[in-house]
């Protein structure tokens, strides 16, 4: 995979002892991927990512894996917190809900695959820890969002995807809080971010049958 540089000043050292065990995707959420990187690369902005990947499956290189790159904000996964200084993150150029969100294309995608795969090979992270920025500030945050193809992913061995047999019942925040979730946050909005990752047909923050299932079928894949 050719990857082109174009660094950013918005970076800082990871903590000492910090081992990278996480990958965290987003989409840009702004109008074009130029526009996006432009202000992941503007010191005044104070954002910014590892990687971004264009539409047309261009990969740029913003900032080291070795360093930390400020792109999760206040953020929540399996216990811990602010996760920047553990993980990588990927920005995948995107509108986003905002400006006109729509399919990604099988190109980029493909690079995203590529990319993601390249990073777990240097780092180890466990595939329950491949996630959206929405599952990591479900109260902030919708990106990659519901047309982002985890599934895709995670049958080339990126993240996880479940495979549902039946129905299931259960207490639906002690599942989202053993995923991984901020249990403490409403219902609703737990439940919509767990949607948009593993059940991204229907994003209602509703817990009917079908989300049920699939909270107990990604929960039995941590086991």
């Amino acid at each position: 995979m050719r990857i082109r540089e174009l660094p950013s000043p918005n970076h800082d050292a990871r903590p000492d002892g910090t081992t990278v065990d996480m990958l965290i995707l987003h989409y840009t959420g702004m109008r074009s991927g130029a526009e996006a990187v432009a202000r992941l690369r503007d010191p005044v902005a104070r954002v910014s990512s590892h990687y971004v990947v264009e539409e047309d499956g261009t990969v740029f290189r913003l900032v080291p894996e070795d360093r930390r790159a400020w792109h999760a904000g206040v953020s929540h996964w399996r216990g811990h917190e602010l996760l920047n200084g553990r993980s990588i993150g990927i920005e995948i150029v995107n509108p986003g809900h905002e400006w006109g969100y729509r399919p990604f294309p099988a190109l980029q995608m493909a690079a995203v695959c590529d990319l993601c795969l390249g990073i777990l090979a240097r780092h180890p992270i466990p595939a329950r820890n491949v996630v959206a920025h929405s599952d990591v500030a479900p109260d902030r945050k919708e990106d990659p969002g519901e047309l982002f193809d985890w599934e895709g992913l995670a049958r080339n061995g990126v993240g996880l995807w479940p495979e549902v047999e039946g129905e299931a019942g259960g207490d639906p925040r002690a599942l989202l809080g053993a995923i991984g979730y901020r249990a403490d946050l409403p219902l609703p909005v737990l439940l919509r971010a767990f949607q948009r990752h593993w059940r991204p047909g229907r994003v209602d923050g509703i817990a009917d049958a079908e989300t049920l299932a699939r909270l107990h079928a990604v929960a039995s894949l941590l086991d």
